[in-house]
């Protein structure tokens, strides 16, 4: 009587089944997006180990100045140097390079898909329920299918990274769009604006620090996933925090550890420095 009936939904094979015809029918593409994105990360990652490690350390600490204080630029260069001093330098580097790239690609889909989403409500409906899914499914699934369409790689972390990260600024962005001063855009339609216009020069201004908001938690959220991508083959600190797993080194899953909590501080900190910045802006322009 307890016993669960003899029912079941096969929900997986249609799920194996959209996989698997994706790969065959657009195999072409995955093939451009690899290539693209592959070399793309390289270029960045090639560029950031040729840039000397001092010049690297100066424009961390300018950047930390500028949206922080001088203090904090200071500390930001001291624990970049603190992870030179750990070996870990051509590892960060290249973190760096996939959590760009990674981020890029979330800012250039999750923006307009949230200007849409202000926009159009039944976009909206349909998108939230999705929007849900990516943030809630455990990270663990999205490697599979990331493996399947683009092998094994840094190209792998990036398509397991980007549906990870990609709802913050979504949301915020239709949120930001949305909570734009309705008498501002009535004036501005008043004085003969096209949508297109108000978008440019009246929505996206006064919404930018919700927006950059939206782009810090992506950013953090891509950072988050370094070490569940080194899974799939993806190198820089993650892959080191695997490595000490496997061999039980708790030195180096130590020090690379702390690496990335000094590279979230850093990210965090000059991110919500920058959408601070942007919202000085908005409270002189109002």
């Amino acid at each position: 009587m307890g016993s669960f009936p003899d029912i079941k939904t096969n929900l997986g094979e249609y799920a194996d089944f959209i996989v698997t015809f994706l790969d065959e029918k657009f195999k072409g593409l995955f093939e451009a997006i690899f290539y693209i994105t592959s070399r793309t990360i390289n270029a960045i990652d090639g560029f950031l180990v040729w840039l000397p490690w001092w010049v690297f350390i100066a424009l961390i600490i300018i950047l930390g100045s500028y949206f922080r204080s001088v203090f904090s630029g200071i500390l930001y260069g001291l624990f970049v140097f603190l992870i030179g001093t750990f070996g870990l330098w051509n590892e960060m580097m290249t973190t760096i390079a996939i959590m760009t790239v990674g981020v890029i690609i979330a800012v250039i889909i999750g923006i307009p898909t949230g200007i849409l989403m202000a926009y159009r409500k039944g976009f909206s409906m349909a998108m939230r329920p999705l929007l849900d899914a990516m943030q809630t499914m455990p990270s663990f699934v999205y490697l599979i299918p990331a493996i399947f369409f683009f092998g094994l790689g840094n190209v792998s972390a990036i398509f397991a990274t980007l549906i990870y990260a990609l709802p913050p600024v979504t949301r915020l962005t239709e949120l930001a769009i949305r909570q734009v001063d309705r008498e501002v855009v009535e004036s501005a339609l008043s004085f003969g604006s096209s949508k297109g216009q108000m978008l440019r020069k009246v929505q996206l201004p006064q919404a930018m620090p919700t927006i950059m908001a939206g782009v810090n938690q992506t950013t953090m959220m891509a950072l988050s996933m370094v070490v569940i991508a080194s899974m799939v083959g993806a190198k820089g600190l993650g892959e080191q925090v695997l490595v000490a797993i496997n061999r039980i080194d708790i030195g180096l899953g130590f020090e690379a550890g702390i690496s990335i909590v000094f590279l979230a501080i850093i990210i965090d900190r000059i991110t919500n420095g920058i959408a601070n910045k942007f919202q000085g802006k908005k409270g002189v322009q109002s």
